[in-house]
């Protein structure tokens, strides 16, 4: 039964637990010994009779994945906050797509990762970091006890911005063309819902009808964008371009914020050649407001959340 009068103010902690970081990397022999850097937080100080998590102590898992450009230390004011609420969040480098291509290098990193062409190999080396970690996740409690008994492996949740909202998108089950256009089903039914912040559509790169490429978005999602939400790298892509990922999922469970005002910038918390964000402190707290509610609705079962999330972005 749903909780009456539930809002994320109500519901969020006043004294959040207390988060720490680990950060590592996996090795994948199967890929060459592809490197995969991780950071993970966790939420610590917990108590259980709480009930901020399983019966056990455990806690939903949400992975995150960055764009193009970015690496692991992205989004840090998402991740701190989810995790004070009670959730484990595993960001993700993707080798090759991250902020190595423009670190040390003269000019503006928008300018050089401009430059760069993103070939569909490339994307599938990306895609294929996701279940690589998750599997990695799975071995993680001998050889790091402390962080794994707070992961639930049984709830696990998707997300990521720009490129990493594509990362996402294709986990939910949404197609990819491959070098030939033929599409590809790289979905990982270990993910139950997921956030994508800055959607990527993709329909208009091979050709293939939407509903062909975004029908078989298999699972609940929550779109997030702003009305100043342009691509940094492109003038093609605006906000209202986003929506089709929305408009075409197959899954009927999707909901949609958008922010007035909000640019592509606002999810990561750094500004690169944006000008300031006057409405930055807002902006941010409606993210944390979505985002908390979505989580609670689908990874901890909170009827009220659920509500409160279609009332607002159904």
């Amino acid at each position: 039964m749903s909780q009456l009068g539930w809002t994320p103010q109500t519901s969020v902690r006043a004294k959040p637990f207390r988060v720490l970081l680990k950060r590592g990397f996996f090795v994948d022999p199967q890929r060459d010994d592809r490197v995969v850097p991780y950071k993970i937080y966790y939420p610590v100080g917990m108590d259980y009779t709480d009930k901020p998590c399983n019966d056990d102590g455990r806690m939903p898992v949400i992975i995150w994945s960055h764009g193009f450009g970015g690496s692991r230390d992205g989004a840090s004011f998402i991740s701190r906050f989810l995790a004070g609420q009670g959730f484990t969040i595993v960001h993700v480098t993707h080798m090759g797509t991250d902020s190595s291509l423009w670190e040390g290098k003269d000019g503006h990193p928008w300018d050089i990762l401009s430059d760069i062409k993103i070939t569909p190999a490339l994307i599938i080396e990306r895609l294929r970091d996701i279940p690589f970690v998750l599997d990695s996740l799975e071995g993680l409690s001998e050889e790091m006890p402390e962080v794994a008994r707070y992961m639930d492996m049984s709830r696990i949740g998707m997300s990521g911005h720009s490129f990493g909202a594509l990362t996402t998108q294709a986990m939910a089950g949404m197609k990819i063309p491959d070098e030939e256009d033929d599409l590809l089903d790289m979905r990982d039914e270990r993910f139950s819902c997921a956030v994508v912040y800055s959607p990527v559509p993709m329909a208009h790169l091979s050709g293939a009808m939407p509903e062909d490429i975004y029908g078989s978005i298999s699972i609940p999602m929550l779109h997030m964008t702003g009305s100043e939400d342009k691509s940094p790298l492109t003038s093609t892509i605006d906000y209202k371009h986003r929506l089709i990922v929305r408009d075409y999922a197959g899954h009927p469970e999707q909901y949609l914020q958008v922010l007035d005002g909000g640019d592509h910038m606002i999810y990561n918390g750094t500004r690169g050649k944006l000008a300031r964000n006057p409405n930055r402190e807002k902006h941010e707290a409606l993210i944390l407001d979505a985002v908390y509610a979505f989580w609670q609705a689908y990874l901890k079962d909170d009827a009220g959340a659920k509500d409160w999330l279609k009332a607002h972005y159904g």
